[in-house]
């Protein structure tokens, strides 16, 4: 039995990732903590047992853990991300795993040195149309993947547990960033892996288009560049609706994702799968994070191989950060130094 603790109790840790845990016979959350104090009834209501500390220094010093589950804003990964594996314990880490590309090197470093296990809930993965689609990929369904268009549509970012409290997604010192920082990350490792290979360049514009008065923006366009293939994304939490539609043209064929549902048109023919629920149907995604949990599990436990989720992080810090740069630039292309390609 693992010795799990959650640093960070709001919406994604009780509605996501908690009840994943719940369902895992191998590990048991024993701690939390989080700067709310009101929080504490929350965890105890879902886990009578567990052990509430004011905060994530004295969970870390006192407590005997196997892992800490890290679900807290973004700026606050890399420190404790360090402080954990510094600790000697494995670390599951919402994303971003970190804001900033000078922050990679040092954790990637130390979790090698500490023989832990350094993952990160790449969970979108695992949305039973994106997970099709990546199947009927490696089936050469279409071929060659050649261009790919995404778009996610939002009519504002997703609600804090604390809805009297401002969002922290809208601070930069907390967030990072707006749109690109909350969704560009998941659209990044599905992209790349559909297409199978790493980006050589990108551009980007970033813009506040309805919210004004924010300090982060709230629409992304970003240009991916591949040697083989090109991607087209919008994000955005100033549209009329919520939606998430992608288009995958190969070289025998094409996909189109149409939230819940999934067209193949090869040959003049089509074919349809239902494939709910929709990719825009709430944003904890409890039905998600079980294979995350299986894996990260199986990891720490020697049971199952490393799947290159590591890799994938450090390609998703790339990229958002030169797409930061590109939009500081005008919008010009920046081209990637080179990577190693996750083993997808």
């Amino acid at each position: 039995m693992l010795r799990g603790a959650i640093i960070g109790l709001g919406n994604v840790a009780l509605a996501g990732h908690l009840p994943g845990w719940l369902r895992c016979r191998d590990v048991e959350i024993v701690a939390a903590t989080d700067v709310e104090p009101a929080r504490r009834t929350a965890i105890e209501a879902l886990v009578p047992t567990v052990t509430w500390y004011d905060t994530a220094e004295s969970l870390l010093a006192r407590e005997r853990l196997d892992f800490v589950d890290i679900c807290t804003p973004p700026a606050s990964h890399g420190p404790l991300v360090t402080a954990t594996l510094g600790s000697g314990r494995h670390v599951l880490c919402e994303k971003p795993l970190v804001i900033a590309p000078e922050e990679l090197a040092p954790l990637t470093t130390l979790a090698g040195e500490r023989k832990r296990v350094l993952h990160t809930v790449h969970n979108w993965h695992h949305a039973p149309i994106v997970k099709r689609t990546a199947e009927l990929l490696s089936q050469g369904a279409i071929g060659e993947v050649r261009r790919v268009s995404w778009q996610t549509l939002r009519t504002k970012p997703a609600a804090v547990r604390d809805e009297r409290r401002v969002n922290w997604r809208l601070d930069p010192a907390l967030a990072g960033g707006g749109v690109l920082t909350d969704h560009g990350w998941h659209v990044f490792y599905v992209v790349c892996r559909w297409v199978g290979e790493s980006p050589t360049a990108v551009g980007a514009r970033l813009e506040t288009r309805r919210h004004t008065a924010w300090a982060v923006e709230d629409t992304a366009t970003v240009h991916l560049t591949f040697p083989h293939a090109s991607a087209e994304i919008l994000l955005t939490w100033a549209a009329d609706s919520r939606d998430n539609r992608a288009e995958l043209i190969g070289t025998d064929g094409r996909l189109d994702l149409e939230d819940d549902t999934l067209v193949l048109t090869r040959n003049g023919r089509q074919e349809r799968w239902p494939c709910p629920p929709a990719m825009s149907d709430g944003s904890a995604h409890p039905e998600w994070f079980d294979p995350v949990v299986h894996q990260f599990v199986g990891e720490v436990t020697g049971v199952a191989r490393p799947d290159g989720n590591l890799a994938e992080a450090s390609l998703c810090t790339m990229l958002e950060s030169l797409a930061r740069e590109s939009s500081r630039q005008g919008g010009h292309a920046l081209r990637l130094a080179a990577t190693t390609t996750p083993a997808w």
